[in-house]
């Protein structure tokens, strides 16, 4: 098995790095921008820990969104199924960081994984924790076994000085009263979730339990019960990847979540969790050679949840 993913890996990687590589680092947050956009990597861990690695895999960038999918766990593992009086589960089929929908909405974000709705949830985290930073990332050295993974305070800085929309989101939110806290209080964690790095396969790790019924690999700790990974899983398929979801369901086929980082993790439950990482993302914000990459690769492997 673990042969018949390599080769596959290895030929799609040495086609697509061949290639051109179009589109554009996510310049709106300045320090991405710094970010060298021909890095590529991929990392593949099957549940048993076996792990195939190409290409610049040890380098740690931004995480951005994809911190969103463990924020959502670690507040869903805390208060359950009220996290849904807060949030919603449908997918917006507008931008990450939409205002158009909150209004008619009555500040009610659409989904967890759109900026408004992980405002809320980071809300929420500061009234579960005293020091509510520090527990999250707690909780992500947790998943991964490694305690060097950690935020990026020139990232946190840039995103908080640039984030005029968010800053927009969150105040418009708390007029409708889902937001509790003071809204500077709430951008500095959510900006600061965002920031956390990692490499491809630390992303891997982080990600196992979700494709293991919501088990740790190395210990088997449950992390999430099988009903709210199952949940979980389906809100990254349907909401995973902003407004090009619907087309990365209809291409790969796999629950999944991108970041502007040039990020993109995908799993296949029972299987394996695959991260691939390239910083240049397309129109939609999502990393060009990633999507490329997972189509062919579930196209290689005949291998989707559909």
């Amino acid at each position: 098995m673990n042969h018949h993913y390599q080769n596959i890996i290895a030929s799609i990687f040495d086609q697509i790095k061949a290639e051109e590589n179009p589109g554009a680092v996510a310049a709106y947050i300045p320090e991405l921008a710094h970010v060298d956009p021909n890095l590529f990597a991929v990392s593949l861990k099957l549940l048993d820990g076996q792990s195939i690695d190409y290409g610049n895999h040890n380098t740690g960038f931004s995480i951005q969104s994809i911190s969103k999918v463990l924020l959502l766990c670690m507040v869903y593992k805390e208060i359950g199924e009220k996290i849904w009086e807060r949030v919603d589960v449908e997918p917006s089929g507008n931008p990450f960081n939409s205002l158009v929908q909150l209004e008619s909405d009555n500040g009610i974000p659409r989904n967890p994984f759109i900026n408004a709705g992980a405002l809320v949830i980071s809300d929420i985290l500061i009234d579960l924790y005293d020091d509510p930073s520090t527990a999250f990332l707690d909780f992500v050295r947790d998943l991964t076994d490694s305690v060097s993974i950690n935020y990026s305070d020139v990232v946190t800085e840039s995103e908080l000085k640039n984030g005029f929309r968010n800053a927009a989101l969150c105040n418009f939110i708390k007029s409708f009263g889902n937001i509790k806290n003071n809204p500077d209080d709430v951008l500095r964690l959510y900006s600061q979730i965002c920031s956390v790095e990692m490499n491809c396969l630390e992303l891997c790790t982080a990600f196992s339990f979700l494709a293991n019924g919501g088990k740790k690999t190395s210990d088997q700790k449950q992390i999430l019960t099988k009903s709210q990974t199952k949940r979980v899983n389906a809100i990254m398929q349907t909401c995973g990847f902003y407004d090009e979801s619907g087309e990365f369901s209809f291409r790969v086929g796999l629950p999944g979540k991108s970041g502007v980082g040039g990020g993109i993790v995908a799993l296949f439950p029972g299987r394996y969790v695959i991260t691939v990482w390239s910083p240049k993302l397309n129109p939609k914000g999502n990393s060009y050679r990633g999507m490329k990459f997972l189509e062919l690769f579930t196209t290689a492997t005949e291998e989707s949840i559909f």
